[in-house]
């Protein structure tokens, strides 16, 4: 796969389509920069090859146009900081105003562009709104890999209008470059821990997860609906009712597959979804009534553990428990120091979805895992064996 490196950038114009979507606190302050700080190899790449840049990203969910608490400008001060350089800023995409600042940079400047989904063409893949974002650049870097499964304008779309002129990030070129490790030949056994609140969500890449690994690790709040489709009491543990037959399915499938399935023998239970509530420790398919799961037990636990340290290849999507409550984030926080254990005895881990990504923050591990993916949907969509539009643009 070609990435920047493989073209000569001096002199000129490099529109990147960055992911900044990044969190921000009442005070509009970044409270994670981990989006940010990854693409600025490649950004810095351009910079010191006598290139300019033009940024642009989403940021948010805007539902009706331009919002205030969505506006890039709340980035501008740390991207300025991070790039030891003062960058530009445009509050809109398309205007005049933009355009002229975009072609008026010189080498070594950067320009951010406003948020793109103030622009509901965006979102619909307008083919006339991506050709006026291209008017942006002389060349076209795609770095943006949370959001590469989406046909977006600015993801898919304005490649066309760079033939022969557009390359992969450095960043979206490693996130591939580690997914296929776990697509292609990963090594055995390939344990994967997914977790998280619900099956429906996590069905597909279990699916297809069954023809390649050797044990499935469940937990989190969807292991209820598969210990009440065996016939479990789980109380008012969250269930997903539609997908009780769906869940008994995979099982069955696993079992045909020979893969090791593990739902928690064991569970931390609470009398409500409150840091505070009562708690105690129950079988996981014996929960009364009106007590609910928020976290695997001690016995699950240790099982988890032991399947993961043996393992040689890891894949981890979504967390144990309620880890965002310190009484319910044990089981979260002990497999994942599982994994870094079996990462030191030579496994590879890949971790990607945003609780287990916040996880990983959380305890300070990132360093201590093989490689952690700045893209959820996009990491499993890739796994699950779809294009992803913003990949297939670039390797059109």
């Amino acid at each position: 796969m070609s990435t920047i490196k493989d073209f000569n950038i001096q002199g000129k114009r490099v529109l990147i389509r960055v992911d900044f979507n990044v969190p921000l606190n009442s005070d509009l302050l970044i409270t994670d920069d981990t989006r940010i700080q990854a693409a600025l190899p490649t950004i810095n790449h351009i910079l010191s090859n006598g290139g300019s840049v033009v940024l642009m990203s989403h940021l948010g969910r805007p539902k009706t146009g331009p919002e205030a608490k969505f506006s890039l400008s709340s980035l501008v001060k740390h991207l300025t900081i991070c790039l030891s350089l003062d960058v530009k800023f445009v509050d809109d995409c398309i205007s005049d105003q933009a355009f002229e600042m975009s072609s008026n940079l010189k080498a070594g400047e950067v320009l951010l562009l406003e948020n793109l989904r103030f622009y509901p063409q965006e979102k619909k893949g307008d083919a006339a709104f991506a050709e006026q974002l291209a008017k942006h650049g002389e060349f076209y870097v795609n770095d943006a890999f949370g959001t590469a499964h989406r046909a977006h304008a600015s993801t898919s779309v304005i490649a066309n209008y760079f033939e022969g002129n557009k390359s992969f990030g450095l960043l979206m070129n490693k996130e591939l470059e580690n997914l296929q490790k776990v697509v292609e030949g990963p090594k055995k056994p390939f344990t994967a821990v997914i977790g998280g609140a619900k099956v429906s969500s996590k069905i597909s890449i279990i699916e297809n997860l069954l023809p390649k690994i050797s044990s499935l690790i469940i937990g989190g709040g969807m292991s209820y609906t598969f210990i009440k489709a065996m016939g479990g009491k789980v109380g008012n543990s969250l269930i997903e009712e539609d997908y009780l037959d769906t869940a008994l399915k995979v099982l069955n499938k696993a079992e045909e597959a020979g893969v090791r399935v593990f739902l928690p023998e064991d569970s931390v239970i609470a009398d409500a979804f409150d840091n505070h509530a009562n708690r105690k420790s129950v079988l996981s398919d014996e929960i009364p009534d009106g007590w609910m799961g928020l976290d695997i037990g001690i016995e699950a636990t240790a099982q988890y553990a032991t399947c993961l340290r043996e393992s040689r290849t890891i894949l981890w999507n979504g967390p144990m428990g309620v880890f965002e409550m310190e009484n319910f984030e044990t089981g979260t926080h002990e497999v994942a120091n599982a994994i870094v254990e079996a990462t030191e005895r030579g496994a590879y881990s890949l971790v990607g979805g945003g609780d287990s990504v916040a996880a990983v923050n959380k305890y300070n591990l990132k360093d201590h895992v093989s490689y952690v993916s700045t893209g959820g949907g996009a990491m499993l969509e890739y796994i699950e064996g779809k294009t992803l539009p913003g990949v297939a643009a670039i390797l059109d």
